[in-house]
């Protein structure tokens, strides 16, 4: 890992929380990242799962105190996209190491998705400490990453796929966790509507548990 790449994860770890955005109206974007910002969470994933992911990344890349990240980079040629529309960060599902090999030769810090031990330590063989578990909910929950923690210690997960309010804290608590990622405080529905008093309000919410839960361990 390069120390730019090291920076910034610690930027995202400091964050604690990755918001997973997936947004239908690219204007819709930068008074998003304001929202989130200004609640606690000074960063996102935005999904290029719609059209309208890699302008929102651009629309946002530039704002002060914000880290603009893509996310579902499925392929090569997303990779080259996410990185020419100014993405600092890049999540993946799984793990491609053609994809994770080309966002890094674009300056782009990646965290790759993996969800069994072998991909984790093929992740670590390629030079990773930092590595997305997906779907964590279904694979056991914090409890899997106890156990992913026993035989790799210098690793640190990023949990995503059933993070809630709920159990937050839960995996926060942990100090082999990154951050974890999730969308309940970021519902499409509402940004659709510019709804950004409940967009702030639910990552405010979030940032008092990330708080709480931290100051536990």
């Amino acid at each position: 890992m390069t120390d730019s790449s090291r920076s910034l994860t610690e930027r995202i770890s400091t964050v604690g929380i990755v918001p997973v955005v997936v947004i239908d109206d690219a204007d819709r974007a930068h008074d998003l990242a304001l929202a989130l910002r200004d609640g606690g969470i000074g960063c996102a994933e935005f999904t290029l799962r719609t059209p309208a992911g890699l302008a929102a990344i651009a629309a946002t890349a530039g704002i002060e105190g914000f880290l603009a990240g893509a996310g579902t980079v499925l392929s090569v040629e997303q990779a080259d996209a996410a990185i020419d529309a100014g993405a600092t960060f890049a999540v993946t599902p799984g793990y491609d190491p053609a994809v994770a090999d080309r966002l890094r030769e674009g300056g782009v810090t990646v965290v790759p998705g993996v969800a069994t031990p072998t991909e984790v330590q093929r992740a670590r063989a390629d030079g990773f400490t930092d590595v997305k578990i997906f779907p964590a909910g279904h694979l056991g929950g914090a409890g899997y990453l106890d156990a992913l923690h026993g035989p790799f210690p210098d690793m640190r997960f990023v949990p995503s796929g059933g993070v809630s309010a709920d159990n937050l804290g839960d995996y926060l608590r942990r100090s082999w966790v990154l951050a974890a990622s999730g969308s309940w405080m970021v519902p499409r529905d509402a940004i659709a509507r510019g709804d950004l008093d409940t967009i702030a309000d639910a990552a405010a919410a979030c940032a008092r548990v990330r708080d709480a839960a931290r100051s536990a361990r």
